[in-house]
């Protein structure tokens, strides 16, 4: 009998090991991503719910800071610059931090984005940006707390932040004609020489049109300034597979120099194994 309880007990151990009890959280995670423009902005955050509690004043008292949603930070992500109230805010991932009041809200985009909840110790030096918007008073109650990116323009949107009867919109303004320019004049103005070495590249490694990858190596290396290393590399290979050993061993010796300024010791060792293969 001892024996068979050890046995079950060790047939049961990896089961209770692996069950996991599931209940859905109070305050459920939420997120969103919208372009605005040419910029992707992403919202991740917790979204606790009324549940027949007066919220503003009482669950969250006026005029002290607070995490804007619940548990972690809820945590905004720009990929570009954006303008807000006249103030640069760079790209990257912000906590939002909210003080609400009766008739205004300050919002804060707070650079350290691993706190639960309110940071142990706020620094004003994480503030990268903070600005003051007008609350609004909603006819119908939300039940739930809701983030939305909403009134888009090619230029702008709105940072929605709603729940029970309180609604504040935050307007950003986004670099859409400094991007769309500079696509335009980066298009218009042909091929870099960094386009034309991947070009070459992938046809030598392809086993593609030598010929071609030739050329693109060369034009790669005429309008780079500094001559890579890695190009001059690239078109030493092309020229061995040409049957061109002195050429592929004379642009060696430049990739060769050039590793070595550079203080890159594996171009250096390809550099000085394929010199002394081709020179055989």
């Amino acid at each position: 009998m001892k024996k068979l309880l050890i046995a079950l007990a060790l047939i049961l151990a990896p089961l209770a090991s692996e069950a996991q009890v599931k209940t859905p959280q109070a305050s459920p995670k939420g997120y969103i991503k919208q372009t605005v423009g040419l910029t992707d902005v992403e919202v991740t955050y917790s979204r606790p719910g009324a549940r027949g509690r007066a919220v503003f004043g009482n669950l969250v008292p006026f005029g002290k800071l607070w995490r804007t949603g619940a548990n972690e930070n809820t945590i905004i992500n720009f990929s570009d610059d954006v303008v807000i109230d006249g103030k640069t805010l760079k790209k990257g991932k912000y906590a939002i931090y909210t003080v609400p009041r009766i008739e205004s809200w300050d919002i804060i985009f707070y650079l350290s984005t691993d706190n639960w909840g309110l940071p142990e110790n706020w620094s004003d030096a994480y503030v990268a940006l903070k600005t003051t918007v007008k609350e609004d008073a909603l006819p119908t109650p939300v039940e739930t707390f809701t983030i939305g990116i909403n009134g888009l323009d090619p230029n702008f949107g709105y940072l929605d932040i709603s729940w029970e009867n309180s609604h504040v919109a935050l307007k950003f303004e986004v670099p859409t004609a400094k991007i769309a320019v500079a696509s335009i004049d980066k298009a218009l103005a042909g091929p870099t020489w960094n386009d034309y070495f991947n070009a070459s590249q992938y046809l030598f490694q392809s086993n593609g049109n030598i010929e071609t990858a030739r050329t693109y190596v060369d034009k790669a290396l005429d309008m780079s300034s500094d001559k890579p290393y890695y190009v001059s590399r690239l078109k030493s290979l092309i020229q061995a597979k040409q049957g061109d050993k002195k050429g592929a061993i004379e642009t060696a010796k430049a990739s060769l120099a050039s590793a070595e300024a550079a203080n890159n010791a594996d171009y250096v060792k390809l550099n000085k194994d394929s010199i002394a293969e081709w020179s055989r």
